[in-house]
């Protein structure tokens, strides 16, 4: 009480018991979550055995149908970007009244099946594109269009854009310099998104790909699983693999880049110096 009286103060610390339960829940969390994910897939993969990833790699088809689906889906995201990041910009700066119909028409694809698309898209394509694989890649810009958009719509929403790209404007910042090396930048992180989730789609889609006769992996796997189980699970294996793979390689190396960087922030003076040297 004297302590207290003369004016002396201690910090108050939280208390201990609550920290360590906090923590003991969240690795209790991460255990649980991990043995639900892995355990099915070390399940499968004792079942398949290694054996079987040899017969897999061995069988026709293969490296023909891997290759089909990995050249779609880097046809797929660069159109999906080309498309989708001009208009969410655009849209945001000139249009923002119409955002919610843009929200409304994107999300589209969701509600509507995919057996629909495809009916509806080979009823009206035009002869050329029916025999040629940009047939499939547009179809899937259609089923990556929600996903790619509210990746990039959130990440204009997360910045003052309006402001960013009048402040490139008036130190002298044309409109591609402004988008390619202002707005780009700062929305890396949004972009890796879209990126991630429009490859992870058409890796791993299987209804248009069977509806057009094109072999895609996801195709392939299920028309050689009838031969037998064990192939049939290890095809599955290989084809979650992949996947895996090919998503953390776009992650490390977006996550490089935005190191070099310095995170993706850009300096308008720096830009707009750059651009006068160049003129």
């Amino acid at each position: 009480m004297a302590a207290i009286t003369q004016g002396e103060s201690r910090p108050i610390s939280p208390p201990r018991i609550r920290w360590v339960g906090s923590t003991v829940w969240r690795w209790t969390v991460l255990i649980l979550a991990g043995v639900y994910f892995l355990l099915p897939l070390w399940s499968a993969l004792h079942f398949a055995g290694i054996k079987a990833f040899g017969s897999v790699i061995g069988f026709a088809g293969f490296g023909s149908s891997l290759w089909l689906s990995v050249k779609l889906a880097i046809i797929t995201t660069l159109i999906t970007l080309a498309l989708m990041l001009p208009t969410a910009v655009y849209v945001h700066l000139r249009l923002p009244k119409l955002r919610r119909l843009l929200e409304g028409i994107t999300i589209l694809p969701i509600v509507i099946p995919p057996v629909v698309l495809i009916v509806g898209v080979l009823a009206i394509a035009p002869g050329f594109l029916k025999s040629s694989d940009l047939l499939l890649a547009l179809e899937y810009v259609v089923l990556a269009m929600p996903f790619a958009y509210r990746s990039i719509d959130a990440g204009l929403r997360s910045m003052d854009l309006k402001t960013i790209v009048e402040a490139s404007n008036s130190l002298g910042g044309g409109w591609i310099t402004t988008l390619w090396r202002v707005i780009l930048p700062n929305l890396r992180t949004a972009l890796l998104s879209a990126v991630v989730l429009t490859v992870a789609l058409v890796l791993g889609e299987y209804t248009m790909a069977s509806l057009d006769l094109y072999q895609t992996f996801p195709v392939w796997i299920y028309v050689n699983s009838q031969t037998s189980g064990q192939v049939s699970v290890a095809a599955s294996l290989l084809a979650l693999f992949v996947t895996w793979f090919f998503l953390m390689l776009i992650t490390v190396l977006a996550t490089r880049q935005s190191r070099r960087t310095g995170g993706g922030q850009v300096s308008l003076f720096t830009v707009t110096r750059q651009e006068t040297r160049g003129n």
